[in-house]
């Protein structure tokens, strides 16, 4: 009597291998799409000018239009030790250098000695009553902890220095790249050559471009 033979281990091993070969598939397939997406889909770092921020009466604004300019961006305060002789100074600054190739960007800020409690637009208008400022006040940010500004956040992370008061100042290039920081205390004409150096890089571009 011949012995019983049967086709289900050979049925199996079949259905083993296609379904590895399925899976084989699959990994590759992912694979290729995710070397393609690193290729052509790579995400865009951001600069200083690619954020969005608010107005002083709380319209959102693309810092975008100020690509192309030397920026001093500041951490601004009404009520502080620093207030009088920081404003004064910038208002010069943005006069000497502006508008063309330079501005002053100012955010105010509470989290320091809590010396700017007024409303955003309060806070413009004490800025241009007092000081007949003509450079940009934005809205109250946050510039420590999680709630921080994303825009702030970028020039702390990229300087890798953080305010520990009002009135620190961040140059940032025509690209949106920080280029340097100063504190509160340090003297506004520490400032003029770094922006002096920037305005001259900016002219000289747009000469070669033309």
């Amino acid at each position: 009597m011949e012995p019983l033979t049967t086709s289900y281990p050979l049925k199996y091993s079949v259905h083993r291998a296609r379904i590895f070969v399925v899976f084989l598939s699959m990994v590759l397939c992912t694979t290729i799409l995710c070397l393609l997406q690193l290729r052509f889909f790579k995400p865009k770092i951001k600069d200083f000018y690619s954020f969005e921020v608010k107005d002083s009466r709380g319209r959102i604004i693309s810092l975008e239009k100020y690509r192309g300019k030397a920026t001093l961006v500041v951490n601004v305060a009404s009520y502080c030790q620093y207030t009088d002789k920081n404003y004064i100074a910038l208002q010069d600054l943005h006069r000497e250098f502006g508008p063309s190739h330079f501005t002053v960007l100012a955010f105010p800020c509470n989290q320091f000695g809590e010396s700017e409690p007024s409303s955003s637009q309060e806070i413009e208008s004490f800025a241009k009553g007092n000081y007949g400022v003509t450079f940009p006040v934005f809205h109250k940010i946050k510039i420590l902890g999680s709630e921080a500004d994303p825009a702030f956040k970028f020039l702390i992370d990229s300087s890798k220095k953080e305010p520990r008061w009002n009135f620190w100042k961040y140059l940032v290039s025509p690209e949106g790249k920080v280029v340097k920081f100063w504190r509160p205390e340090e003297p506004i004409e520490s400032i003029k050559p770094e922006v002096t150096a920037l305005i001259r890089q900016i002219i000289m571009k747009k000469r070669e471009d033309l």
